[in-house]
């Protein structure tokens, strides 16, 4: 069974949905596919951690979820907060070398507990190298847009499926926004239900963003 999970690099609470990812898949045969969506497309512009929004989210929501799962995560000092197009081009190429999730979890580390800025090839190109992959060959396709009309297609496939907050979770006929439950995914999973149901919990959205 495969379970895909629309996410942005920019989005804590997509990093905050690996553990409970991870717990509720456990013993499972189970594959996690993560897929791109764009908090802020060019030319929207995007968030800046030295106005009040940024702060105050994380003291709300971010940090309180951050500790009760354990995960060392810090709003990042990056200013404006990068746009993450090119960061998923990256992720294009590590997929199809078979390092998406590697990828995934490399470029959220990197953001949220190192300070990096995610917009920069140079970064995104280091990371690459970190997992592994062949740095030229991506810094390559980076600057060439080698993976330019592949993003796109993968934009319009969110678009269909009317994803509008991250993360947004499908497994089977079920759909979760937010951060969820591994007891909730769990059941899902196993269940295999038939009729689509919607649970919410916390996620960036482009209405309120993140």
């Amino acid at each position: 069974m495969k379970i895909q999970i629309w996410s942005d690099y920019v989005c804590p609470f997509c990093m905050l949905a690996e553990g409970p990812l991870e717990e509720a898949i456990e013993g499972l045969d189970v594959e996690i596919e993560w897929k791109p969506f764009e908090l802020h497309p060019h030319p929207e512009p995007t968030l800046r951690p030295e106005d009040d929004y940024l702060p105050a989210i994380w003291q709300r929501a971010v940090y309180p979820m951050a500790r009760r799962l354990g995960v060392d995560i810090t709003l990042p000092t990056v200013s404006p907060q990068p746009r993450t197009r090119l960061a998923f081009e990256g992720y294009q190429y590590a997929a199809e070398h078979g390092r998406g999730t590697e990828y995934t979890r490399r470029v959220f580390r990197a953001f949220f507990q190192e300070d990096q800025d995610l917009g920069e090839p140079d970064v995104l190109t280091a990371l690459a190298g970190d997992i592994g992959l062949d740095a030229d060959e991506f810094r390559a396709a980076l600057d060439g847009g080698t993976y330019r009309a592949k993003h796109q297609e993968a934009l319009r496939e969110a678009a269909a499926h009317r994803v509008r907050a991250v993360p947004t979770i499908v497994v089977g006929d079920t759909r979760i926004e937010g951060v969820p439950r591994p007891d909730q995914l769990r059941k899902a999973i196993l269940a295999a239900q038939t009729d689509q149901d919607i649970v919410y919990g916390a996620a960036c959205g482009i209405d309120g963003g993140c």
